[in-house]
């Protein structure tokens, strides 16, 4: 599958009503788009960040998509959004044990890498992060997103609570120093979200 990704900040004063065109006329539009997989909303009130996942069955198709949703997103965002970035993966890796909930939280790590690397992160990943994550209480998923040419990605692991994902932090971080390491690859960036969607469908 092929995800893209949508990163926007603003005024956490405005972000309810992003929210509500998102889940409203978004999802519709997403909806009626070919190979269209699902999508996930995630944010954080306080600080007024949003981002939004949407999953498609090919390159082609999200490719295809964006020329609906790249008009209609600025409207969408508005008034909320001050910055908007918009970045493609390819999902390396997916796993779920449970369905996420609303309320739920999300880790995400942004990383950086040679993308001669890119194989041997996911392998990294699936082998060690995976089997870890889901030993964890209240995990629910978790993806490995890649951009194989620009040697970028992102790693998330989805909690049905926040609790959960705030017991995990600890944890994680070594596990994480670890994992890096033998991957070769390096964390720029580290967030975490509140769940408001997230709803895929692989096949």
């Amino acid at each position: 599958m092929f995800v893209r990704a949508v990163y926007a900040t603003g005024d956490p004063a405005r972000i309810e009503a992003a929210i509500r065109a998102l889940n409203s006329e978004g999802r519709d539009l997403l909806a009626d788009r070919p190979e269209y997989r699902g999508a996930g909303v995630f944010v954080d009130r306080d600080l007024g960040k949003l981002l939004a996942v949407s999953w498609w069955g090919s390159e082609a198709a999200r490719r295809n998509s964006d020329q609906v949703m790249s008009e209609r997103r600025g409207p969408m965002l508005e008034p909320f959004a001050g910055t908007v970035a918009v970045r493609n993966y390819e999902v390396a890796v997916f796993r779920s044990a449970q369905l996420p909930r609303a309320g739920g939280g999300l880790r995400c790590a942004w990383v950086e890498f040679d993308p001669a690397d890119t194989d041997l992160f996911a392998e990294t990943f699936r082998s060690s992060a995976v089997p870890r994550l889901e030993a964890l209480p209240g995990f629910a998923r978790c993806a490995l997103f890649v951009d194989r040419q620009r040697g970028r990605g992102m790693a998330g692991s989805l909690f049905v609570d926040r609790a959960s994902m705030t017991a995990s932090r600890s944890g994680q971080a070594a596990a994480r120093r670890a994992d890096s390491a033998k991957a070769r690859v390096t964390v720029v960036g580290l967030e975490e979200f509140e769940v408001v969607h997230a709803d895929v469908h692989p096949g």
